[in-house]
């Protein structure tokens, strides 16, 4: 007994340390940590509480308390006249938290595609607007939100979008959301509650849409694409209602859409009572062309319009939009407020400030020029290091195509070369269900992350490992 008690008395000590008016609290704190890590394993003898309170220099009523509160709480048990034991009940924690976000180790240059450079967000104006907004929010308003959003974000967002991407824009009609990705899933939902079965999905296009809808229930079935968008015939005999674009800068083949195709599209979803879900991922930045309207436009009661903060501010915000058909409204608010309740209203209040004040106008200027000179630093140093090279998509976004010649290749042993230099790359056929047709190794390459000096590094190590072999 006498060592039982020494054990216990040296895993309680810090408790006894605490303030008098915590001491209690401490005690039990102790000892739940103690049977949770499993230092008083299932099945140990507690001694007595005469014992134990002698042992710690404390009362016996305080012993005594925090034994009648673990063994309620099911930690400890106790057997009248054979003394307390620690339970079976509890299971020791696991140290410590894992980070799951996506990472490269062992990787000098990513020039894999979709993120921003994170070191431009804006954390002063950012900062500022989140004072002003702490300072007048009254607070009624820090209670659950419109699940649709806040009012004010609604109309800023309205306003932005119609002057900077030409939708028809209206604030009862818009839902903040939590990125696109969430967009998607409430759409989903919807669509299979109605009885929908399939969506369509760009081939080349974005994998993240098919897990996206397969976990609301829906099936993907890729559509071809060609120079000008989705090709129609496939589309009339695929048998979907509902289909997922990207088409003012498609990912990932960076082509815009022609007008033609567009209207194609449009008649399509008319004619089969049907909806189109436009991803308007990076509907922002053009360099050399003006921008590209985006297709909602066009017709709002067939397009669900989307789009989010993630490639302008920063992805780790998990604030977007969407502008919803009247006809699926209703359904799609519900089903986020069943979801979430709505966006955090602190969030949603900074970013209107933002937006509001201009904010988030400078930002999109102050990220065009760093992606645009990133972006002519990649067309050089694949010019200098790989010389016959050709590149699409340049005229926007934040990734380009990049046709290797045959030469650098074979395709497995260039991206194998890549990565012993420590490169990631990712291939054009990573995107889709085609296969190459030769040689040639067509690479997706994301630049905006990068510092001009890392961009050239990256494609030197690659051409140099080429060179070995």
């Amino acid at each position: 007994m006498r060592s039982q008690g020494q054990a216990a008395w040296e895993l309680l000590l810090p408790a006894v340390g605490a303030p008098a008016r915590r001491r209690g609290r401490a005690l039990q704190e102790a000892l739940r940590d103690a049977v949770r890590s499993g230092r008083l394993a299932a099945g140990t003898r507690l001694p007595s509480t005469r014992a134990l309170a002698a042992d710690l220099g404390v009362s016996r009523g305080l012993v005594t308390e925090a034994y009648e509160q673990l063994t309620a709480e099911g930690y400890l048990r106790s057997d009248r006249g054979a003394g307390t034991w620690v339970g079976g009940a509890a299971r020791a924690a696991v140290p410590g938290a894992r980070d799951l976000a996506a990472g490269a180790p062992g990787v000098r240059v990513d020039f894999r595609p979709g993120t921003p450079d994170l070191s431009l967000f804006p954390r002063s104006a950012w900062a500022a607007a989140q004072r002003a907004v702490l300072t007048r929010l009254p607070h009624p308003a820090l209670g659950y939100p419109d699940p649709r959003g806040l009012p004010e974000l609604r109309e800023a967002l309205a306003a932005m979008l119609a002057r900077r991407r030409g939708v028809v824009a209206d604030p009862e009609r818009l839902v903040v959301c939590s990125g696109v990705a969430q967009a998607s899933t409430l759409l989903g939902f919807v669509l299979r509650a109605r009885g929908l079965r399939q969506v369509g999905i760009e081939d080349p296009g974005s994998p993240e849409h098919g897990r996206l809808f397969a976990s609301t229930g829906l099936e993907t079935v890729w559509l071809p694409l060609d120079e000008e968008g989705l090709r129609p015939g496939p589309l009339a005999d695929s048998g979907v209602r509902a289909v997922v674009v990207t088409p003012s800068h498609q990912f990932p083949s960076g082509i815009s859409w022609s007008a033609e195709r567009r209207a194609a599209l449009l008649d399509w979803a008319r004619a089969v009572d049907g909806y189109v879900l436009e991803d308007d991922y990076d509907g922002d930045f053009r360099y050399d062309r003006a921008p590209v309207g985006a297709l909602q436009g066009l017709d709002p009661e067939r397009v669900a319009y989307t789009g989010s903060v993630s490639k302008s501010l920063a992805p780790g915000l998990r604030l977007g939009w969407m502008l919803v058909p009247e006809a699926l409204l209703d359904e799609i608010v519900e089903r986020k407020r069943t979801m979430d309740l709505g966006n955090p209203v602190l969030d949603q209040a900074v970013l209107a400030e933002f937006v509001t004040r201009g904010g988030y106008d400078r930002q999109l200027r102050r990220c065009q020029r760093a992606y645009r000179d990133r972006r002519d630093a990649l067309l050089a140093a694949l010019t200098e290091h790989l010389p016959g090279t050709r590149v699409s998509g340049i005229a926007a976004g934040l990734h380009v195509i990049a046709r290797v010649p045959a030469r650098f290749g074979p395709p497995e042993r260039f991206l194998a070369r890549a990565a012993e230099a420590g490169v990631a790359l990712r291939t054009l056929e990573e995107y889709g269900t085609a296969r190459p047709t030769d040689e040639d190794v067509r690479l997706v390459i994301g630049y905006a992350h990068l510092a001009p000096s890392a961009i050239d590094t990256g494609i030197r190590l690659v051409a140099e490992g080429c060179g070995r072999g």
